[in-house]
């Protein structure tokens, strides 16, 4: 069949037009209907583990929250006063953003149509998460047999920090003033973490190093920080707004490397990181 002049052009245009549409799709190289990272895909730091109460409720961006914990780039991190919603937000941002994939396990403790949204009649659920980027086995979430002021309670996960098996806790405890409480919490934590030969336990214990309440703890483990005893807490660094000391990240038979404090605009707790030598503990 022979076309005419206008006809080739018509044919030209709609050619044109479909190359177009297909290149809309998704690129050859990433899955289909997947959003390719903003940023080049990046490793997380596989000895390095973070504990991080990301306050709530604050009307804070999960960009920003994930932007903080990019920065450090860790392989497990313990978040407190955590939205599902948000956790999942940070998750996706952390991934399509910085190529940094994580698996999430929950453990929360209430759902609350105030702190997380959500419709009255289904609200979100709040509490505590774990990220890793390992895959995570015996996932455990439990409650306080009293949480004090609020429902709290602890999680547990194991997964791979260094290369090894190691488990990990994440907990917040009762607020401030409500010591007795603190005391009987921390004493059911510490049973469930004894039986472990080696363990990370993340979280804000919401209590200085000094407290009577934390000495179950300091039994079973140490601060990631050598300096950071009972007895010498005036060295133990603030990680808080009010400068006081509630963040820990406590090493059973785990030998810490390096550690941090960084106070972040989007919470009144600051990031604390660790990196740890399960080689040699």
């Amino acid at each position: 069949m022979v076309l005419t002049t206008g006809a080739r052009w018509l044919v030209a245009v709609l050619a044109v037009l479909c190359l177009v549409l297909l290149g809309s799709g998704a690129p050859a190289d990433s899955p289909a209907g997947r959003t390719p990272s903003a940023g080049p895909a990046r490793d997380v730091v596989a000895n390095r583990v973070m504990t991080w109460n990301i306050c709530n409720p604050c009307d804070e961006s999960n960009a920003d929250r994930a932007a903080a914990i990019a920065a450090f780039a860790p392989q497990v991190i313990g978040l407190q006063e955590a939205c599902v919603r948000d956790v999942d937000g940070i998750r996706d941002e952390l991934e399509s953003r910085y190529g940094l994939v994580y698996q999430v396990a929950y453990g929360m403790v209430l759902h609350s149509w105030s702190r997380c949204g959500g419709v009255p009649w289904n609200p979100g659920g709040y509490g505590e998460a774990i990220l890793s980027a390992a895959p995570m086995t015996d996932r455990v979430h439990v409650e306080y047999p009293d949480g004090g002021s609020e429902d709290r309670g602890y999680m547990a996960v194991t997964t791979r920090v260094d290369g090894a098996a190691v488990r990990v806790f994440n907990t917040h405890l009762a607020e401030r003033r409500q010591e007795a409480v603190r005391t009987e919490q921390t004493r059911v934590l510490a049973a469930k973490v004894a039986p472990y030969e080696r363990a990370v336990v993340l979280g804000d214990f919401n209590a200085q190093p000094d407290a009577a309440e934390l000495a179950p703890m300091w039994a079973l483990a140490a601060d990631a920080d050598p300096r950071c005893l009972p007895s010498r807490a005036s060295a133990c660094e603030p990680t808080t707004d009010w400068s006081s000391r509630f963040d820990y990240v406590f090493l059973r038979n785990v030998a810490p490397l390096a550690h941090g404090v960084r106070p972040t605009p989007v919470s009144d707790h600051h990031l604390l990181h660790a990196d740890l030598d399960l080689d040699h503990a």
